[in-house]
């Protein structure tokens, strides 16, 4: 019989994704645990495996959106596992003779040739995506292995040719596009089209919903990082020896924010449908910047962490983000987000909320900048803080008493619970 496969739930918030990838082909069998295809969805992508053992039939085509719920394919599972190919007989041992011949000289494809890779899934999706040839990719992991890093340079390498062969110059010396490639140039060479990737597309179809569903209103102060600057610098070496992870400024203001949850709750809370859902935990999410897009994993329980366990976790996110190994249950359920568009530079920004999330704190760059002290002008190191929310459940009052909180507790480092 066929067994239907489903897109399964795979987080609260989540309603749709896109299938960009079929790891199997039609007709394929396959055993249950191995990868059908790639999920990509607005916070991560992730593999469904078959849940059975049969022969695959596709419905749904690569890059097409689906519904959690909807059928994608079919597995008959009626269907055996072809026989495996009798092993080869032994070769004859060789003769005295043909042992004691030197051996033949190999040719250079023999030399060159080597076993098929095993690939990782973060590998594996961008050779799948890109239409890469993993054969032809020098890696530099250990035996040779293919890293993500060099998946991407393939990537890149690859689309800087695709557009280079796009153009070709006949003898009048005025430029041509090619209507056969994926990446298109003007023909004066103005402009590039290229396909947006199925994360970016659900991406920017979440941004554009959150502005559509929220009364987004952002609110901005500034603080004197010179404390945090100081306590951090004291503590770093013996925290570093201590935890072995070092001391950033996220950890500061997760627990800033912790503790102006707790003064403001509102801000903690989310609207869902009529109802208002105040929640009485900490899962602080913190926006982390990869090759494929924004992804914000989730910090559990913050305001049960130390500062090392804060670190810990988020050195870890970082290193799963870069690999591509982020999971779905790393991605779901924050009450509050952090952004910090200071690690690019930017000096102001207004951010946008992380459905359905009532707030969002965006930490920007230091700059040292004149500000009154005592009545003296000094120069400090400040930072601009923006509080982005939701008006529809966050008054004004609120919002600027969330950010007033973040500010003393940043400015008076003695106000957090310092456990170094």
């Amino acid at each position: 019989m066929s067994v239907e496969v489903k897109i399964p739930a795979v987080g609260e918030s989540i309603t749709s994704g896109i299938v960009s990838v079929w790891h199997k082909k039609s007709g394929d069998f396959v055993n249950a645990g191995d990868a059908l295809f790639t999920l990509e969805t607005d916070k991560v992508s992730t593999e469904i495996a078959a849940e059975t053992s049969g022969v695959l039939d596709p419905i749904v085509p690569e890059g097409q959106e689906v519904k959690i719920g909807e059928v994608v394919a079919t597995i008959d599972d009626s269907k055996k596992a072809p026989a495996a190919k009798p092993a080869e007989k032994k070769a004859p041992a060789k003769s005295e003779a043909q042992a004691a011949a030197p051996p033949k000289e190999e040719s250079a494809d023999a030399k060159t040739a080597s076993p098929a890779r095993t690939l990782s899934p973060a590998v594996r999706r961008i050779v799948d995506e890109e239409h890469l040839d993993p054969e032809k990719i020098s890696g530099t992991g250990p035996d040779g292995r293919l890293t993500k890093a060099d998946a991407l340079e393939a990537a890149s390498k690859t689309k800087s040719k695709t557009v280079g062969d796009a153009i070709s110059v006949p003898a009048d010396g005025k430029q041509t596009a090619s209507p056969t490639t994926e990446n298109r140039e003007s023909h004066d060479g103005r402009f590039v089209r290229k396909k947006m990737s199925p994360l970016r597309r659900k991406i920017a179809a979440q941004l554009v919903m959150a502005q559509h569903t929220a009364a987004i209103l952002t609110t901005f102060n500034e603080c004197d990082m010179s404390a945090v600057q100081e306590l951090r610098a004291k503590s770093q070496e013996a925290f570093t020896k201590k935890h072995s992870v070092k001391l950033g400024f996220m950890s500061f203001f997760i627990k800033a924010s912790v503790e102006a949850l707790k003064t403001v709750p509102v801000v903690n809370g989310r609207i869902e449908d009529e109802d208002f859902i105040q929640n009485n935990f900490y899962d602080i999410g913190v926006a982390v910047g990869t090759e494929r897009g924004l992804v914000v994993p989730i910090v559990r329980d913050a305001d049960k962490k130390s500062f090392a366990d804060l670190e810990r976790d988020i050195a870890n996110y970082a290193t799963k983000a870069r690999e591509g190994k982020l999971k779905i249950e790393d991605l779901t359920g924050g009450t509050f987000t952090i952004s910090n568009g200071g690690v690019y530079g930017s000096l102001l920004s207004t951010p946008i909320l992380n459905p359905p999330q009532s707030g969002i704190l965006g930490m920007h760059k230091i700059m040292p900048r004149p500000t009154a002290v005592d009545g003296k002008v000094e120069v400090r190191p400040m930072m601009y803080l923006a509080l982005s929310y939701d008006h529809r459940a966050i008054d004004g009052k609120e919002a600027v008493s969330f950010l007033i909180k973040v500010k003393e507790c940043i400015e008076d480092p003695k106000k957090l619970p310092l456990d170094f």
